[in-house]
Order: C-alpha cells, then sequence, then structure tokens
C-alpha cells in the first residue's frame, strides 16, 4: 500500500505526529517535496523533535527512509539536522538520498533573503531558506543535482554559468558583493564527498518496492493552501504540497498512491503572509495560540508565532478536494476543551453574498466568515484513545467537521505524544 499524508490547510496542521505513528507500520518512509523552510514537530520516547529535511520514518529501525528527486537538499541543513539527531542518541537511520535531488546553495539562502528585504511591506512571508530562488534555478535549467556535487570540473562549470546572473542582481540590484565560483566549488565538493554514501537511484529503489508489495509513506510539508498553483498566490510556497505531486516528487506511478490521508486541525492556524478568513485577534487569539499543540502555536522551522481561527469548513473541504483526499486526520482535538462554545465558519460573506466555496485570492481577501456556533465540552480530554470515551458535545463537533468537509475522519488526536490517538471507523 501506498499512502500519502498531506497537510489540508496554510501547513502547520500536526502532520509529524501523523507520519511518526504511521510510518512505525511502514516499510519505506518519502520526502518528495519542499526543503529545510518548514518542519515537523514529532514527540515520541526519545524526545521531541523538530524535522526539517529527514523523513519522519528515522525513529524507526527497520525503516528505509528516501529523501526523493523533488526535495529541495541543502547539505549542510541536512548534515546538522542528522548530527543533532544522532548525537540525542537515535541509532543511524537507514537512510538513501535520490541523487536526481538538486542542491539548494548558500546563494539562494542569500537571495532569498535580500529579495524580502528588498520588497519590505510586499514581501510574501519567506522563511529565508532559499526556497523560492532554489526553484527559480530548478525550472530555469540552471541547478545543480546532487550527482553533480562529485564531479569537480562539471560542478565548477555549473557554477560559473549559474553565477553570470547572479552576480550581476548581487552587485547592481541588492549592493551586494559579487560570488565566487571557485570558492563555491571547494566548498560544495567536500560536500558531495560526504552526501556519497548516501546518493542513490531512489527512483528505481522505490519502484522495486512498490512492485514488491512494500507499505510506502510519502510525506509531504506544508498544505494545501500553499501550492502555486491551487493555494492563495501568490502567499504560497514554491513546491507542490499536493498529494499529486507526490508521485512526481518521489518518482512512483501516480496510481500507486491508493490512501490520501489530508491533516487538519481542529482549529486552524497558519504561519507566514496571506489570507486567512476566520483569524482572530488579541486576547481571544492568544488564548488559543497558547494552549495549542504541546508549546503553543509557533512555527516548527521559524518559532514566529502562528495565526489562529476557528475551523475554516470552507477552506479544509477545498484542501481536502484538491489533495484528493480519501480520508482526514484531526489533530489538537484536545485544545478546544476550555471553550463554553464554538463557532465554525462553514461560509463566507462576499460583496453581500454568502458563498461556500474558496475563491482565488483576490476574491478571498474581501470575505468575511459566516459561522456556525456548536456548544463546548468544557472537558480534558487530553490522552483519550476510545471515541466513547469523547464528551457528547465533542463527538458532534467531530460529526459536525466531518460533514461539512464531506471527508471522513478516520483519526483524532488528543496530544501531542504518539500513542495520544484515536482510530475511528
Amino acid at each position: 500500500m501506498i499512502r500519502a499524508i498531506v497537510g489540508a490547510n496554510w501547513g502547520d496542521e500536526g502532520k509529524g505526529k501523523l507520519t511518526d505513528l504511521l510510518s512505525e507500520g511502514s516499510d519505506l518512509v518519502v520526502r518528495f517535496q519542499g526543503g529545510a523552510n518548514a518542519g515537523h514537530t514529532i514527540i515520541n520516547e526519545h524526545g521531541k523533535f523538530a524535522l526539517h529535511l529527514l523523513p519522519s520514518g528515522i525513529f524507526h529501525p527497520r525503516v528505509m527512509n528516501v529523501i526523493g528527486p523533488g526535495v529541495a537538499l541543502d547539505p549542510e541543513a541536512f548534515f546538522k539536522e542528522l548530527d543533532e539527531v544522532l548525537g540525542r542518541g537515535i541509532q543511524q537511520p537507514n537512510l538513501v538520498i535520490s541523487d536526481r535531488a538538486q542542491v539548494l546553495m548558500d546563494f539562494h539562502i542569500l537571495l532569498d533573503t535580500l529579495e524580502e528585504e528588498r520588497l519590505g511591506g510586499r514581501k510574501f512571508g519567506s522563511t529565508k531558506s532559499g526556497i523560492a530562488p532554489f526553484y527559480s534555478d530548478k525550472f530555469a535549467k540552471v541547478g545543480i543535482q546532487a550527482c553533480q556535487l562529485l564531479d569537480r570540473d562539471l560542478l565548477f562549470d555549473r557554477l560559473k554559468g549559474s553565477l553570470v546572473n547572479k552576480n550581476v542582481l548581487l552587485e547592481h540590484l541588492y549592493h551586494h558583493a559579487p560570488l565566487s565560483a571557485e570558492e563555491l566549488t571547494d566548498k560544495y565538493y567536500a560536500l558531495g564527498q560526504r552526501l556519497k554514501p548516501f546518493l542513490g537511484d531512489t527512483t528505481r529503489i522505490l519502484n522495486g518496492a512498490y512492485k514488491a508489495g512494500k507499505d510506502i509513506l510519502l510525506e509531504g510539508q506544508l498544505g494545501a493552501l500553499r501550492d502555486p498553483d491551487h493555494g492563495i498566490y501568490p502567499f504560497t510556497t514554491s513546491s507542490s504540497p499536493l498529494a499529486g505531486y507526490a508521485a512526481v516528487g518521489a518518482g512512483l506511478p501516480p496510481y500507486a498512491i491508493t490512501e490520501v490521508l489530508a491533516v487538519t486541525k481542529a482549529y486552524s492556524s497558519s504561519v507566514g503572509a496571506g489570507y486567512f478568513p476566520s483569524q482572530l485577534q488579541g486576547e481571544e487569539a492568544e488564548g488559543l495560540r497558547k494552549r495549542g499543540g504541546d508549546a503553543g502555536e509557533y512555527g516548527a522551522k521559524t518559532g514566529r508565532p502562528r495565526d489562529v481561527g476557528w475551523f475554516d469548513a470552507v477552506a479544509t473541504r477545498y484542501g481536502c478536494l484538491t489533495q484528493g483526499a480519501t480520508a482526514c486526520a484531526m489533530t489538537n482535538l484536545d485544545v478546544l476543551g476550555y471553550l463554553d462554545e464554538i463557532p465554525v465558519c462553514v461560509a463566507y460573506r462576499l460583496d453581500g453574498e454568502v458563498i461556500t466555496h474558496f475563491p482565488a485570492t483576490p476574491d478571498l481577501a474581501r470575505v468575511a466568515p459566516v459561522y456556525e456556533t456548536l456548544p463546548g465540552w468544557k472537558t480534558d480530554i487530553r490522552g483519550v484513545t476510545k471515541e466513547t470515551d469523547l464528551p457528547d458535545a465533542c463527538r458532534a463537533y467531530v460529526r459536525f467537521i466531518e460533514e461539512k468537509i464531506q471527508t471522513p475522519v478516520t483519526l483524532l488526536s488528543t496530544g501531542p505524544r504518539r500513542e495520544e490517538i484515536i482510530r475511528r471507523s
């Protein structure tokens, strides 16, 4: 079986816990897109971890972990993360990186940072991890694949050609010193030698595993509303976080993916720029933010406070639709136990008309949320593992959302730890 775990919203939905939970029963776990610009927070018997590039199966010795060709591979970030994990007593993971994965370089991070500073108030909320310049190079065909790091002369030629335009921008737009192809070649050739033991033909490996009937888990980053084609463009990422891209970013046939688990919170949250119709402000927002997750609602990569709001059924239904979700997992259900009443956004008001579809960005910027209010359960449900042990009002809340998003909710998370989960039939 091949299953994809993806985000139904703006990202930061709690996918890390689900990938950690489900990777235990998988043979292979695959990262298929994005880079070190976002993170999965995982809490298990080993402690609390924020993974950015490493697949979530690294805590299970029998699992093969794969970084696919669709990933933006930052070698320095990869080795830093791996060293941190190993330094905390985790066994050396069974890990292979696609030799076709392209390399995120220092200059991608530099260009990303300089451009966000130049944009000022018009910035897109970049994490300044180099993602947009990286994917720009990839699709302009001036990027560098991991396998090319192993050939010093080829690497120098590729870098020399790539820096022609970049040095013009650096000198004349950003007033920054030009970069040296020779220095970058020395650095990345050395990194290539360190990467060499991890590199392999992951497409061949994955297709062999698929034909052998292995269980494969495809791990997505961010969420549907950050997709550059279907999301809140231009406040998106630069790769596709949709399950439809998982086949491309991993290297598997699209018909092989039989399950798509879209993850959403029991309320809404977002980190980064862009429109968020049900966003709360002031004390109401801070009360929800402080209770969210194990240590509050703060980005795993950036540490930035997340925007929080009531559950947006319009956005989540659209996210499940674009993901092709066969099921939904709801995280952070325990967080809402302090509320007397819980509003749910069930529609938008746009220019005096009530709509139930998720519009394109210019219209989304003008919508106002339409709420229905449900009774709260005023009970601490953290750690509950049986649906029958949930209060009636809590079960009613889940059924209401399930109906509104038109996707079955099969998993409920009642706390940040792996075992704090309810499986629904």
